[in-house]
Protein backbone atom coordinates (compact mmCIF):
# COMPACT_ATOMS: atom_id res chain seq x y z
CA UNK A 1 0.00 0.00 0.00
CA UNK A 2 1.44 3.79 -1.02
CA UNK A 3 1.44 6.01 2.04
CA UNK A 4 -1.56 7.90 2.93
CA UNK A 5 -0.33 10.92 2.40
CA UNK A 6 0.84 10.32 -1.15
CA UNK A 7 -1.96 7.91 -1.75
CA UNK A 8 -4.34 11.41 -0.60
CA UNK A 9 -2.41 13.79 -3.15
CA UNK A 10 -2.57 11.23 -6.66
CA UNK A 11 -6.46 11.11 -5.36
CA UNK A 12 -6.93 14.45 -5.62
CA UNK A 13 -4.99 15.15 -8.75
CA UNK A 14 -6.85 12.12 -10.60
CA UNK A 15 -10.13 13.86 -9.30
CA UNK A 16 -9.45 17.60 -10.23
CA UNK A 17 -9.13 15.98 -14.32
CA UNK A 18 -12.56 14.54 -14.16
CA UNK A 19 -14.21 17.40 -12.30
CA UNK A 20 -14.59 19.68 -15.00
CA UNK A 21 -16.46 17.20 -17.01
CA UNK A 22 -18.74 16.68 -14.15
CA UNK A 23 -17.89 13.30 -14.84
CA UNK A 24 -16.62 9.93 -13.01
CA UNK A 25 -12.55 9.45 -12.74
CA UNK A 26 -11.40 7.07 -15.80
CA UNK A 27 -8.23 5.89 -16.65
CA UNK A 28 -7.57 8.78 -18.99
CA UNK A 29 -7.79 11.17 -16.04
CA UNK A 30 -4.80 8.95 -14.57
CA UNK A 31 -2.69 9.39 -17.66
CA UNK A 32 -3.45 13.11 -17.84
CA UNK A 33 -3.07 14.13 -13.91
CA UNK A 34 0.69 11.72 -13.98
CA UNK A 35 1.57 14.22 -17.53
CA UNK A 36 1.00 17.30 -15.30
CA UNK A 37 2.37 15.74 -12.01
CA UNK A 38 5.76 14.00 -13.80
CA UNK A 39 8.63 15.10 -15.97
CA UNK A 40 6.95 13.62 -18.78
CA UNK A 41 5.70 14.75 -22.10
CA UNK A 42 2.58 12.08 -22.41
CA UNK A 43 0.66 8.68 -21.41
CA UNK A 44 -0.75 5.86 -22.38
CA UNK A 45 -2.56 2.89 -21.34
CA UNK A 46 -3.02 -0.51 -23.03
CA UNK A 47 -5.54 -3.57 -21.58
CA UNK A 48 -3.39 -6.70 -21.70
CA UNK A 49 -4.14 -10.27 -21.39
CA UNK A 50 -2.29 -13.07 -22.01
CA UNK A 51 -5.51 -15.19 -22.87
CA UNK A 52 -6.93 -12.67 -25.15
CA UNK A 53 -6.51 -9.81 -27.61
CA UNK A 54 -4.76 -6.52 -25.87
CA UNK A 55 -5.55 -3.25 -27.12
CA UNK A 56 -4.72 0.75 -26.66
CA UNK A 57 -7.42 2.05 -24.24
CA UNK A 58 -6.09 5.92 -24.04
CA UNK A 59 -3.53 8.24 -24.95
CA UNK A 60 -2.57 11.86 -24.23
CA UNK A 61 -1.42 13.12 -27.66
CA UNK A 62 -0.15 11.66 -31.00
CA UNK A 63 2.81 10.25 -30.19
CA UNK A 64 1.72 7.84 -26.75
CA UNK A 65 -1.21 7.03 -28.98
CA UNK A 66 1.82 5.90 -31.30
CA UNK A 67 3.74 4.09 -28.94
CA UNK A 68 1.32 2.28 -27.64
CA UNK A 69 -0.04 0.64 -30.75
CA UNK A 70 3.75 -0.10 -31.77
CA UNK A 71 4.30 -1.91 -29.30
CA UNK A 72 1.27 -4.49 -29.56
CA UNK A 73 1.65 -4.51 -32.94
CA UNK A 74 5.43 -5.11 -32.81
CA UNK A 75 5.47 -7.51 -29.77
CA UNK A 76 8.24 -5.63 -27.92
CA UNK A 77 9.29 -2.81 -25.97
CA UNK A 78 8.85 -1.43 -22.34
CA UNK A 79 4.99 -2.46 -22.35
CA UNK A 80 5.41 -5.60 -23.43
CA UNK A 81 8.05 -6.74 -20.83
CA UNK A 82 6.26 -4.56 -17.94
CA UNK A 83 3.09 -7.12 -18.92
CA UNK A 84 5.26 -9.92 -19.21
CA UNK A 85 7.31 -9.56 -16.11
CA UNK A 86 5.20 -7.87 -13.55
CA UNK A 87 7.98 -5.01 -13.28
CA UNK A 88 8.35 -1.61 -13.89
CA UNK A 89 10.52 -1.17 -16.80
CA UNK A 90 12.20 2.45 -17.11
CA UNK A 91 14.28 3.32 -20.07
CA UNK A 92 15.46 6.86 -19.91
CA UNK A 93 16.97 6.68 -23.15
CA UNK A 94 16.36 5.42 -26.32
CA UNK A 95 19.07 6.15 -28.04
CA UNK A 96 21.51 4.03 -26.32
CA UNK A 97 22.95 0.94 -27.87
CA UNK A 98 22.20 -1.69 -25.51
CA UNK A 99 18.04 -0.61 -25.79
CA UNK A 100 18.22 -0.86 -29.81
CA UNK A 101 19.59 -4.20 -29.36
CA UNK A 102 16.77 -4.95 -27.07
CA UNK A 103 14.51 -3.49 -28.84
CA UNK A 104 15.28 -2.93 -32.32
CA UNK A 105 12.34 -2.38 -33.97
CA UNK A 106 10.38 -0.65 -31.35
CA UNK A 107 13.26 1.90 -30.78
CA UNK A 108 13.63 3.30 -33.77
CA UNK A 109 10.34 3.52 -34.48
CA UNK A 110 9.62 5.21 -31.01
CA UNK A 111 12.59 7.94 -31.75
CA UNK A 112 10.89 8.31 -35.01
CA UNK A 113 7.65 9.00 -33.25
CA UNK A 114 9.28 11.82 -31.09
CA UNK A 115 10.08 9.76 -27.65
CA UNK A 116 13.60 9.82 -25.92
CA UNK A 117 12.10 7.86 -23.00
CA UNK A 118 9.74 5.37 -21.86
CA UNK A 119 8.62 4.24 -18.66
CA UNK A 120 6.31 1.22 -18.42
CA UNK A 121 4.40 0.62 -15.19
CA UNK A 122 2.54 -2.76 -15.18
CA UNK A 123 -1.22 -2.39 -13.12
CA UNK A 124 -1.58 -4.85 -11.02
CA UNK A 125 -3.92 -6.22 -7.42
CA UNK A 126 -1.89 -9.19 -6.33
CA UNK A 127 -1.74 -11.54 -9.32
CA UNK A 128 -3.93 -9.83 -11.83
CA UNK A 129 -2.71 -7.86 -14.12
CA UNK A 130 -4.70 -5.76 -16.42
CA UNK A 131 -2.77 -3.86 -18.60
CA UNK A 132 0.28 -1.44 -18.81
CA UNK A 133 0.51 2.69 -18.07
CA UNK A 134 3.01 3.78 -19.92
CA UNK A 135 4.53 7.38 -19.93
CA UNK A 136 7.17 9.01 -22.20
CA UNK A 137 9.30 12.13 -22.20
CA UNK A 138 10.38 13.39 -25.64
CA UNK A 139 13.89 13.72 -24.51
CA UNK A 140 16.22 11.71 -22.26
CA UNK A 141 14.99 11.72 -18.81
CA UNK A 142 15.74 10.08 -15.50
CA UNK A 143 12.63 9.92 -12.63
CA UNK A 144 14.23 10.44 -9.20
CA UNK A 145 13.15 8.16 -6.09
CA UNK A 146 9.99 10.77 -5.80
CA UNK A 147 8.84 10.90 -9.19
CA UNK A 148 9.08 6.86 -9.36
CA UNK A 149 6.86 6.45 -6.46
CA UNK A 150 4.28 8.73 -7.54
CA UNK A 151 4.38 7.27 -11.14
CA UNK A 152 3.82 3.92 -9.80
CA UNK A 153 0.93 5.47 -7.42
CA UNK A 154 -0.79 6.59 -10.42
CA UNK A 155 -0.76 3.30 -11.92
CA UNK A 156 -2.18 1.46 -8.82
CA UNK A 157 -4.91 4.07 -9.19
CA UNK A 158 -5.24 3.02 -13.33
CA UNK A 159 -5.46 -0.53 -11.94
CA UNK A 160 -8.55 0.11 -9.72
CA UNK A 161 -10.38 2.54 -12.29
CA UNK A 162 -9.76 0.01 -14.57
CA UNK A 163 -10.88 -2.64 -13.15
CA UNK A 164 -14.10 -1.34 -11.84
CA UNK A 165 -15.25 -0.15 -15.50
CA UNK A 166 -14.33 -3.63 -17.09
CA UNK A 167 -16.48 -5.59 -13.71
CA UNK A 168 -19.35 -2.87 -13.61
CA UNK A 169 -19.92 -1.87 -16.93
CA UNK A 170 -18.63 -3.74 -19.34
CA UNK A 171 -21.05 -3.15 -22.54
CA UNK A 172 -20.40 0.45 -21.85
CA UNK A 173 -17.41 2.90 -22.78
CA UNK A 174 -15.83 2.85 -19.22
CA UNK A 175 -17.42 5.27 -16.92
CA UNK A 176 -15.09 5.55 -13.99
CA UNK A 177 -15.53 6.34 -10.18
CA UNK A 178 -16.89 8.85 -9.12
CA UNK A 179 -14.61 11.50 -8.36
CA UNK A 180 -15.76 12.77 -4.66
CA UNK A 181 -15.91 8.95 -3.55
CA UNK A 182 -12.49 7.86 -5.64
CA UNK A 183 -10.67 6.69 -2.27
CA UNK A 184 -13.91 5.17 -0.97
CA UNK A 185 -15.11 3.12 -4.32
CA UNK A 186 -11.51 2.35 -4.99
CA UNK A 187 -11.13 0.59 -1.45
CA UNK A 188 -14.09 -0.93 -2.13
CA UNK A 189 -14.12 -2.61 -5.12
CA UNK A 190 -10.65 -3.57 -4.72
CA UNK A 191 -11.80 -5.79 -1.89
CA UNK A 192 -14.60 -7.11 -3.88
CA UNK A 193 -12.59 -7.91 -7.03
CA UNK A 194 -10.25 -9.91 -4.49
CA UNK A 195 -12.74 -11.58 -2.64
CA UNK A 196 -14.73 -12.94 -5.91
CA UNK A 197 -11.42 -13.88 -7.96
CA UNK A 198 -10.37 -15.81 -5.11
CA UNK A 199 -13.56 -17.40 -4.77
CA UNK A 200 -13.31 -18.79 -8.52
CA UNK A 201 -9.85 -19.78 -8.12
CA UNK A 202 -10.91 -22.29 -5.75
CA UNK A 203 -14.01 -23.58 -6.37
CA UNK A 204 -13.03 -23.91 -10.30
CA UNK A 205 -9.43 -25.20 -9.42
CA UNK A 206 -8.29 -22.22 -12.51
CA UNK A 207 -5.68 -19.80 -11.70
CA UNK A 208 -5.56 -16.12 -10.95
CA UNK A 209 -6.17 -14.58 -14.94
CA UNK A 210 -8.40 -17.27 -15.80
CA UNK A 211 -10.45 -16.79 -12.74
CA UNK A 212 -10.33 -12.51 -13.55
CA UNK A 213 -11.66 -13.78 -17.35
CA UNK A 214 -13.88 -16.10 -16.45
CA UNK A 215 -14.79 -13.13 -13.28
CA UNK A 216 -15.87 -10.60 -16.19
CA UNK A 217 -17.77 -13.25 -18.37
CA UNK A 218 -20.35 -13.50 -15.86
CA UNK A 219 -20.96 -9.67 -16.88
CA UNK A 220 -20.00 -9.58 -20.44
CA UNK A 221 -20.53 -13.65 -22.06
CA UNK A 222 -18.98 -12.20 -25.48
CA UNK A 223 -16.22 -14.51 -26.59
CA UNK A 224 -12.93 -13.07 -27.07
CA UNK A 225 -10.12 -14.32 -29.51
CA UNK A 226 -7.00 -15.24 -28.50
CA UNK A 227 -3.59 -13.10 -28.50
CA UNK A 228 0.11 -14.76 -28.77
CA UNK A 229 1.90 -14.42 -25.20
CA UNK A 230 4.10 -11.42 -24.90
CA UNK A 231 7.92 -12.02 -25.56
CA UNK A 232 9.80 -12.04 -22.14
CA UNK A 233 12.78 -10.18 -21.04
CA UNK A 234 14.57 -9.50 -18.21
CA UNK A 235 13.22 -8.11 -15.62
CA UNK A 236 14.60 -4.54 -14.67
CA UNK A 237 12.59 -2.86 -11.65
CA UNK A 238 10.65 -5.51 -9.74
CA UNK A 239 8.01 -3.86 -7.56
CA UNK A 240 8.96 -5.67 -4.21
CA UNK A 241 12.28 -3.49 -4.66
CA UNK A 242 10.79 -0.21 -6.00
CA UNK A 243 12.38 1.84 -2.59
CA UNK A 244 15.94 0.36 -3.08
CA UNK A 245 15.74 0.53 -6.56
CA UNK A 246 14.41 4.20 -6.98
CA UNK A 247 16.90 5.54 -4.56
CA UNK A 248 19.64 4.45 -6.88
CA UNK A 249 18.12 5.75 -9.62
CA UNK A 250 17.78 2.46 -11.50
CA UNK A 251 19.05 2.23 -14.92
CA UNK A 252 18.12 -0.65 -17.29
CA UNK A 253 20.71 -3.71 -16.70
Amino acid sequence: MMPQSRWARIRVLVAEQAAPRGARVGVVDVCTAAVAALPVGGAGMSAMSRTAASHPLCSTDDISQQLEELQLTLGEGPCVDAFALGTAVLTPDLRTGEIQGRWPAFAAAALEAGAGAVFALPLQIGAISPGVLDLYSSVPVELNAEELADAMAFADTATLVLLDAQIEEPNTPPAGIRPDRLSEDLGRYRSQIDQATGMLTVKLGVGIEEAFVRLRAHHDPRPTPPAPRPKTHHADLPRGRLCQAASTNAHLR
